[in-house]
């Protein structure tokens, strides 16, 4: 495995935002893969800090199943939206600037993200072809496209009584007001959004589950793919919900939940055997 750290920079990046990579480099003339799908995690922390937990332990996993996958330590509080997206879309030109070098497959690279950064990963797939982001980075939309998105108990709506506000206001800070319909990602689902993995818990308090509810909605209204797991215990911020990310106070790991890494993988290869 090749581990490689790449700064990521744009216009009001914080200074420690960076892309953690995990290639795999078998030689492929040991193997019949010549070119893997690559997994784009963004972890949560509600805009204002980044977990570790929904991070490398997350990528290990993908990394065991035969992908690449990297981490996009994104800028957060005091950086304002779109800064994040903006990093997200530039961490897709690098991917795919270097697919020759790391044996990425283009047309299978996937964003997965947990809370907050499920929020931004639905940023890219609602706005990967909007005009304004291509523009701000230089690229198209093409460049941009995920193939599919994996939301762990994704902050969805800006609406009162049923999202997690505070993420908006850390990412939208003075516009909170003026842009947190924009950003309430339910409203923002076309039928060119890629397909959509959703798991949450049913007593998730701090986001509820209402948010997976209201995109999987907005989603099979468009006609777009989507796989929705709803859990009956656990709490909020679960990431792998196994003993390897255990919290130090003894919560965070959660038996009904467990399972869904397996799942989004067999979903991963369901729509890569479609491509």
């Amino acid at each position: 495995m090749k581990y490689l750290e790449i700064p990521i920079e744009v216009n009001g990046s914080v200074e420690d935002a960076r892309l953690e990579t995990y290639i795999l480099d078998t030689p492929t003339e040991k193997i019949m893969i010549k070119r893997r799908p690559m997994v784009v995690i963004c972890p949560g922390g509600g805009y204002e800090k980044l977990s570790f937990r929904e991070g490398e332990p997350v990528a290990m996993q993908f990394l065991a199943r035969g992908y690449h996958a990297c981490v996009l330590r994104y800028s957060v509080a005091p950086a304002r939206y779109p800064v994040p997206l903006l990093e997200l879309g530039q961490v897709m030109r690098i991917l795919r600037s270097h697919a020759a070098e790391w044996l990425i497959d283009t047309d299978k690279i996937f964003v997965s993200g947990a809370s907050a950064g499920a929020h931004l990963a639905g940023m890219l797939g609602v706005f990967w072809n909007q005009g304004w982001l291509a523009d701000m980075l230089e690229t198209t939309g093409d460049v941009l496209k995920p193939a599919g998105l994996l939301l762990s108990y994704p902050v969805i709506t800006s609406r009162e009584g049923k999202g997690h506000l505070p993420s908006f206001r850390n990412l939208l800070g003075e516009e909170f007001e003026a842009k947190r319909g924009e950003l309430s990602l339910e409203t923002q689902v076309t039928a060119d959004t890629p397909p959509v993995f959703l798991w949450h818990t049913a007593v998730d308090q701090t986001v509820p589950a209402v948010n997976s509810l209201l995109m999987a909605q907005a989603l099979m209204e468009k006609k777009v793919p989507v796989e929705l797991h709803i859990y009956p215990e656990g709490v909020h911020g679960l990431s792998l919900g196994t003993e390897q990310v255990r919290r130090a106070d003894g919560t965070g790991v959660n038996e009904a939940s467990r399972f869904w890494m397996e799942l989004a993988c067999d979903w991963i290869r369901r729509l890569c055997e479609e491509k």
